[in-house]
């Protein structure tokens, strides 16, 4: 069952909306196949394990970090796959949460004669698609906050810049992180401070574009900034508020950028309703990277899953520098947001705190 976690883990990042699986086939005692599914619309893991066979799977045993499906997608059903190599039992890390099998995989496959043992680890096969487990649970898509910051909380210098404050390591585990997310947004702050690309740049690994989202409730965006005027790297998205001028909404469209009027909640763009708004263009996984005020909302409205802060061994200092969070903040020490499962790790000289809120 590791050997299954480990395969499906190699196609993080890519198979979205669809979750990662990974299968290995055994028959007496040695592994005959394996594979995993690469990416959304290519062959599901079950069914590559089989074709990689290296002797006929009859009577072996199928170890997968998912329930197969029972349905036909963009694929047909691996239950039917299953059942005609002539699979004696298959091992399963956990149910898959989709309404569409939930169960009804492992009920067609004991129909057919087939062994089924749920529950090896499963907290493993949770933790490896908790983006997927959590948008098929919620409707929306799983929100991650990564900051870059100093070590007396600063994001930015009074004057707002922030380039660069973290170190080289640390930007190229970011834009790993990117690849395994769906989505990026930022506050119109950030973009007017950083004019940023919000681009995956890893050298020698596989190129994938993302959706670029801003939150920009009067459209101040300049026309020849990075996310207006550059194609490469993904859609881009702007939500924006009824106050925002029509003919900048109309240039902004001509140029390729995509803009909606969302819902507005104290003067800005209301952040639950884009995020429903993401969830029905299938994003399952968003990472949020600023700025101060979008965090403190995402923050006031619980929208936060998971959370990356990574520390530069730098002081700021000053009562006008920029904060991780805006907004009010907690009154009480005893109300202060709490986090779980918290680690810790160096990247070069930072050091990065990930932990999930409450």
């Amino acid at each position: 069952m590791r050997r299954a976690l480990e395969l499906a883990a190699k196609g993080k990042g890519f198979t979205s909306p669809n979750p990662m699986v990974g299968a290995v086939i055994v028959k007496k005692g040695k592994i005959i196949g394996e594979g995993f599914h690469c990416r959304a619309g290519d062959k599901h893991a079950e069914i590559v394990a089989l074709e990689n066979c290296v002797e006929n799977p009859r009577e072996g045993t199928l170890y997968l970090n998912l329930e197969p499906c029972c349905h036909k997608g963009r694929t047909p059903p691996c239950v039917e796959a299953i059942v005609k190599a002539g699979i004696k039992r298959v091992v399963a890390a956990m149910a898959d949460p989709n309404p569409l099998v939930k169960g009804k995989g492992f009920e067609l496959l004991r129909q057919r004669g087939i062994e089924v043992e749920v529950g090896l680890c499963q907290q493993e096969a949770e933790e490896l698609n908790e983006k997927f487990i959590f948008f098929i649970k919620n409707r929306r898509p799983f929100v991650m906050i990564k900051a870059a910051l100093s070590l007396d909380g600063k994001i930015a210098t009074p004057t707002g810049k922030s380039r660069w404050l973290s170190s080289r390591e640390a930007r190229r585990y970011v834009h790993q992180l990117r690849q395994e997310y769906d989505a990026i947004m930022v506050g119109i702050n950030t973009v007017l401070r950083d004019n940023p690309r919000l681009t995956v740049r890893l050298p020698g690994a596989e190129k994938k574009e993302i959706l670029r989202v801003v939150l920009d409730s009067k459209l101040r965006i300049p026309i020849q900034y990075h996310l207006v005027r550059e194609k490469r790297g993904g859609e881009v998205l702007i939500f924006t508020t009824p106050a925002a001028p029509a003919e900048r909404i109309e240039q902004l469209r001509s140029l390729g950028v995509g803009v909606v009027i969302a819902k507005e909640k104290e003067g800005r763009v209301d952040l639950n309703y884009a995020l429903k708004q993401l969830a029905k263009k299938g994003i399952i996984s968003l990472l949020i990277e600023g700025g101060s005020e979008v965090f403190a909302t995402a923050l006031k409205e619980k929208l936060i899953n998971k959370v990356l802060f990574i520390y530069a061994p730098k002081i700021i200092g000053g009562r006008d520098s920029i904060s991780l969070f805006g907004g009010e903040g907690k009154r009480e020490l005893a109300s202060a947001y709490k986090l779980s499962k918290v680690r810790s790790f160096r990247l070069g000289p930072d050091v990065a705190i990930e932990g999930y809120l409450k």
